[in-house]
């Protein structure tokens, strides 16, 4: 398997994005495939936990497949040789992109992932000269701490984009870069 380059946090805050340590780790954020074998585990459980936490046809999380197209860039956050979350920005139009697959493991989370993530994503699409970032999410409490890390980021509600549709069980988030 070929590596893919390593993107430390710092170089991820000189690309335009704010830096943000790893407490007890030394976590790299690097552009990668989702088809990476490494990464199986951690994209079947963000999948199987997206479904278990939507009722059927009101969950989005896309898999290996789904991230593997030409319109979405993916990344990866490591720890070492472990990987420890993941995220994707899929592009929308030539103004605006969409977070996907936003994941920390459990063992990493509250520790940093999710910001250095979100950060990767929210700079790439400012270099795309993005107008505006939206993400879709689910309405339970498990979805609060991911809630709470995007609202900290700057993102407010909206009204659903792209082919979704408003239902009780999904909010629509923007961010105005």
């Amino acid at each position: 398997m070929t590596r893919s380059p390593v993107v430390s946090i710092a170089t991820v805050a000189r690309s335009g994005a704010i830096a943000r340590q790893a407490a007890g780790g030394d976590m790299q954020v690097r552009k990668d495939e989702p088809t990476n074998p490494a990464l199986a585990a951690l994209l079947d459980a963000h999948v199987a936990e997206q479904r278990a936490n939507t009722p059927p046809g009101f969950s989005f999380a896309l898999d290996a497949g789904g991230l593997a197209t030409p319109d979405v860039t993916f990344w990866s956050a490591w720890d070492g040789e472990t990987p420890i979350g993941m995220g994707a920005l899929r592009a929308l139009d030539t103004h605006s992109g969409e977070v996907k697959s936003m994941r920390a493991v459990e063992a990493w989370r509250g520790r940093g992932v999710g910001h250095a993530m979100l950060d990767a994503i929210v700079a790439e699409a400012r270099r795309r000269g993005y107008a505006r970032l939206y993400l879709e999410t689910g309405t339970t409490a498990d979805y609060a701490p991911a809630l709470s890390l995007y609202r900290r980021a700057g993102f407010v509600a909206c009204a659903p984009f792209a082919d979704y549709a408003a239902s009780p069980h999904n909010q629509f988030l923007m961010l105005n870069l």
